[in-house]
This record gives C-alpha cells, structure tokens and sequence, in this order.
C-alpha cells in the first residue's frame, strides 16, 4: 500500500500538509496552518484526519506557518515521533512557534470576551505558548545534502528549495515489497537570483513530485524592475509626505527588502528616510539569519567576509517593544516594515488603521494576499475595511510588487521542471489557488508530456501503479461540493453575524436592517441552488485529464489500469 492523503495545502495556498502511508507506516510532510477567510481559517479547530500517535515522524520542508504553524497542536494531541527540519528551519520554529501560540492565546481572549458579553460559551485557544514550547522538543535538526536512513523501507534527504532561510526540498526514498520509489516534496520552491538566499537545487530524477503552484499562471518583475518599482514608490510617496506601510512576513522577505534598501540608499536612489522594522518576530529573525550563513548565496557571504552587513544600516530602526510601535503612529515621511505579511494579526493592523484613511500615505504589498485576507480585500479595491471594530476609509495609494515574492513564478516553476533529466512519472500541485493549479497543469502536459493531477482537500490517492492517470471518484466530489456549500454558509452566517451585533451596539436604523434581510434571502436562495444541484453532479472536477482535468483511480494493480485504459 502506498497512499497519499491531502490534509492541507490542496486548491488553496495554506495549510500544507501530506499523509503518506508506506505499508503500516504513516508519515507526514508539513503539518500548516490554515489562513484566509474564516471558513478556511476554522479548519484549524478540526480534529486531524488521522491520529497523531499513529504518525511516525514529520518532515518539516520550512518554518513558515502554513507549514508549520500546527506543529503544537499536533504535538498536544499525541505525536511522538521525530520532526526532521534544516538547522535553520529549526532554529526559526523556536521563534516563531511560540509567537503563534501568543497569538492564539489573545485571539482567543478577544473571542472569549465577546462571547461573555453575548452569553455565548466560551472557548479555549488553538494552542499555547506553553503547548509550542513542548513541541520544539521533537525537532531534529538535518544538515542540508546529508543522506537519512529511517528504517530499510525509509530513506530522505533535504536540499535547498531557495525560498527563505533553512528552506528544503524533501527527497524520500520508499522502498515497498522490493521496488523502491522516489518522492519529491517541493515545499515551497524558490527564484532564481534573488538576494541572500541561492537558487533552488537542481532535481535531476523522481517518481513522483509534489509541486507548488503559487503563481501558476503569474510572471514576477525582473530583479531590477522591482527595484526600480520600489524607489518609485517611496518618491512619489515621500513628495506626498505620507508613510510607505509595507505588510511583510517576518521571515525572508523584510531580510531582502532590507538589503535592497540599503542598496538603493547607497546609490542615492530614494532620501534619507526612517525605516522601522516594527515586527518583535522579524527583528529576532534578522539577527537569526546573520547566524546561518550555511544558507546563504557567495554574494551575501563575501559582505560579511569584509565585514559589512546589509541587513543593519543607520536609517533601519528596529521597534521591539509595544511603546515604540506606538510612537511610530506620530510619524510622517517614513516607511513602516510589519507583521503579517497578509494583514491578519500583528501590529500591522495598527499601522493600517492610522495610514488607510491617508491620501498621502501608501500600502505596499510585496508578497501573496490569500484569497479571504485583509490584504487580498485591499488589493482587489475594497473601499472601507473594518479595524479593531472600527470603520476604515481605504484613501491611501494602494500599490504591489511581485518580484519580491520568494516563491517561483510560472516559467520558473517550468524551468525547474525542464531540469529533470528523467521526467517525474506524475506530477501532483498543491499549494495553489484552482486557476493557478489548472494553467500550470495544462503547461506541464504540454510541455513535457507527463501525468498532471490536481487534488483536493482530504483526498487520498493510491500511488501504485506509475505512469497511469489519476482519477476522482464520483463519491468524492460529491462530498467535496457538500462541503463547499457548508463552508459557504458558515462564513456568511459568521459574516452577519458579527454586522447584526455591530449594528445593535450602534443603534442602526430600520432600513439598514431590511437590506441586510434581504442580502441574506439572496444568499440563502443561492446556497439552495448549490445544494440542488448536487443531485445531477456528475464529476466535480469535470471529465478525465485527457480533457484537460485530473482524476482519481483507485485501481490497486497494473494489469486492471491497462484493462481500463482499454475500455
């Protein structure tokens, strides 16, 4: 038996995590943390779907935490085993797992006095600070390149994925009833040529790779082109005499956004500005990186052999505590570097609130906005947004740039690929939105003439025989479109919930009332159709891959695959 469930990280760009069975064996590859809408966001709270203490061990492709943010609570419920994570990986978990179980701590809180005041029950947090703690225990950490043996039926390696600091690609190695196969998990892939960290290791062979789709079906702008963007914007800002806000993940990407802006103050490129690096994690993280410099490239190495170091430069402020985070609220003509990176929680919020409503001001995004995010809603045009339960206006310039994310765009995705001196026998993406997963997948068949399949969440697949395409069962996209629809209604329900209890604290008018019923008849109607068409589904994901869609087979030997094939 050789099987393969999708527990997170399928048709959305959170949550990574993978179950391979290999016999009665159970491994998992990531074990992340949803993020996005609240519907999405609440899969967090499920009951795994498998019993931690049956897992054998995790491998960790990189601290970021939609991969690694549910280590605690996997931990809390009973997982035993070793996790495996690069030294930096390892080291970046004891900061930044913690700061999550903070953050669960007071989320938790904030619900919990909603719901006393409501006289609703109260909850308890995801995890604590404590519960991450005792997770930090089970790390093990693996140096990058070095060979592991688990068992006789167990083998893995990491190699640099060039996407943060300690970030891997995991090679496993399965050997079951004499035949052996070979795994590549991607995690997150890296670019080519970007600062600090070096390019992707180059894959050569595989059975089977597990590939992200981030950006699918986008092309990022060239190195020098988002430099150029970048000095753009803090000038056109600057002679507005507004603030620069850039939500930015704590780990890699305010690191290159530092060195790029020591870079273009050296050559004059943009004033002398105050930048803060207001995010307690990315602070950490910072002086973290400067310690590992296993992982980065020869030009960030030959700066420190001359003793220089372009993360720390005098107009760079770090902001540690709250009362200089606040301070920074007085500040005009400045940029402001914080968490996170898709304006869900953190002090970000903060600086969202006192710069939004500013015609003078800017937000800058430079990485990806999950679809139900704050961020997500800035980009797509959202007129006013809500802050700690106030009312925002959305005046400030609302401006982007790709380059800066650390993931791999389309053709970098295919490059890598095109690398493979023996192709994969089957592709699988993951982490991705279903657009980007589709264009990529029609551009891997084309290009390179392989199986491409594209799976769902709690699917599970058989991986034997190779070579043959994947197939859903009819059963399974029945139960995945019942469960669309629930999410469906559980994000609206919370959604008017939360606008009844604001407009009854306001004291809102009969009219506004009658909208919002009707708003609610609409969805309602809506989510009925949905439901009723569930009697005529035929295959939710559409016909076979041979008509540009994937498919699940659960066919569990070659000579009934042929036979199908055939009929």
């Amino acid at each position: 038996m050789l099987n393969l469930k999708f527990c997170g990280g399928a048709r959305t760009v959170t949550g990574s995590c993978f179950l391979l069975e290999v016999g009665q064996k159970k491994v998992l590859i990531d074990c992340g943390m949803f993020q996005g809408g609240k519907a999405l966001r609440m899969r967090n709270f499920l009951e795994f779907p498998f019993n931690p203490e049956e897992i054998g061990c995790l491998f960790l492709t990189h601290a970021h935490i939609d991969h690694s943010g549910l280590i605690p609570k996997l931990v809390k419920e009973g997982f035993r085993g070793n996790i495996y994570a690069t030294r930096a990986t390892a080291d970046l978990c004891r900061i930044m797992l913690p700061d999550s179980g903070h953050i669960q701590e007071a989320e938790a809180e904030w619900e919990n006095r909603k719901a006393r005041r409501a006289g609703l029950k109260e909850t308890s947090p995801l995890y604590t600070v404590e519960d991450a703690l005792a997770a930090l225990d089970y790390f093990q950490a693996i140096n990058y390149g070095e060979v592991v043996t688990l068992s006789p039926e167990l083998a893995f390696r990491l190699q640099n994925s060039g996407h943060i600091l300690g970030s891997a690609l995991l090679e496993l190695w399965v050997t079951e009833e004499g035949r052996q196969k070979k795994f590549v998990f991607t995690g997150d892939l890296g670019r080519e040529q970007q600062y600090i960290i070096p390019d992707p290791y180059v894959m050569e062979e595989a059975d089977f790779l597990i590939m992200e789709a981030t950006y699918g079906q986008r092309l990022h702008e060239a190195e020098e082109e988002k430099e150029k963007i970048l000095a753009e914007v803090i000038n056109a800002t600057m002679k507005r005499g507004g603030n620069i806000v850039v939500p930015s993940f704590a780990v890699g990407r305010t690191q290159e956004l530092a060195y790029i802006l020591n870079k273009l103050l050296d050559r004059g490129e943009i004033p002398l500005l105050p930048i803060y690096i207001d995010s307690p994690m990315a602070i950490k993280a910072t002086d973290l990186f400067l310690r590992h410099a296993e992982c980065f490239d020869l030009e960030m190495r030959a700066c420190l052999a001359r003793g220089e170091c372009p993360l720390h430069f005098p107009e760079a402020h770090f902001t540690p505590t709250v009362e200089e985070s606040r301070a920074i609220n007085e500040v005009q003509g400045a940029m402001i570097i914080s968490a996170s990176g898709m304006c869900d929680a953190g002090r970000i919020k903060h600086h969202l609130k006192h710069n939004l409503w500013r015609p003078e001001s800017t937000i800058l995004f430079v990485g990806y906005q999950a679809e139900g995010t704050l961020g997500r809603r800035l980009l797509e045009g959202a007129k006013h947004v809500s802050l700690f339960g106030e009312d925002i206006a959305v005046r400030a310039q609302i401006a982007s740039i790709q380059g800066f994310s650390a993931h791999a765009d389309r053709d970098e995705l295919l490059k890598w690929v095109g690398k493979f001196k023996q192709k994969p026998s089957q592709i699988i993406l993951v982490h991705g939105e279903t657009d980007s997963l589709e264009n990529m997948a029609e551009l891997l068949e084309t290009k390179f003439q392989v199986n491409v399949y594209i799976p769902s969440y709690l699917e599970e697949i058989s991986l034997l025989p190779l070579g043959r395409e994947l197939e859903p069962s009819e059963e399974f996209s029945a139960r995945l479109k019942a469960q669309q629809i629930i999410n469906m209604w559980e994000e609206s329900a919370s959604n008017f919930r939360s606008l009844l209890f604001s407009y009854l604290e306001e004291e809102t008018d009969i009219a506004s009332l009658v909208s919002l019923e009707e708003r609610l008849g609409f969805i309602t109607r809506q989510l009925e159709q949905e439901t009723r068409s569930l009697k005529s589904l035929p295959l939710l994901f559409g016909p076979s891959r041979k008509e540009k869609e994937g498919y699940l087979s659960r066919e569990e030997d070659e000579g009934e695959a042929m036979e199908e094939e055939a009929s």
